[in-house]
């Protein structure tokens, strides 16, 4: 029987690929590849609209593990989402990662004008965790690993 043999990656559209990409690269995550033009035939096929293109930023977390594509659309232009969707609304609805120092990327963050949306949880004291409102509404869960 077929089956998946990896996980590769997640895939954002935004409508500013820089400065969503620069709040992830300050998160700590690596520039892989981009961003780069594409278009044409394939394209077209894979996401069935016709004449598209679009410039993507692939991006890496210090793992290399998995991927973070950010992308968007220069035709036909992207559509407006929920900016201020909470988790609850179904969807793609967070993009999460370990870290090695919560509290510091939580000030870090706010002084970049990024705050949380709840405040900072800790689970049966292994792991503390947080929900931050990124660029165009993006939530990240960060977690650190306490036990």
């Amino acid at each position: 029987m077929p089956s998946i043999r990896r996980f590769d990656h997640v895939g954002i559209t935004v409508a500013d690929l820089e400065q969503v990409g620069a709040f992830f690269v300050g998160l700590g995550l690596q520039v892989k590849a981009g961003p780069v033009v594409v278009e044409g035939d394939f394209l077209d096929t894979v996401i069935g609209i016709p004449d598209s293109r679009t410039r993507i930023l692939m991006l890496a977390a210090p793992d290399g593990a998995t991927l973070l594509e950010l992308s968007t659309f220069e035709q036909p232009r992207h559509q407006p989402g929920s900016p201020g969707a909470m988790a609850t609304e179904l969807g793609l609805r967070n993009v999460a990662f370990e870290v090695d120092d919560l509290d510091a990327l939580l000030q870090q963050l706010a002084a970049d004008g990024y705050g949380l949306i709840g405040g900072v949880g800790e689970y049966e004291g292994t792991w503390r965790m947080a929900y931050v409102r990124g660029p165009e509404g993006i939530i990240v869960s960060l977690a650190e690993r306490t036990g």
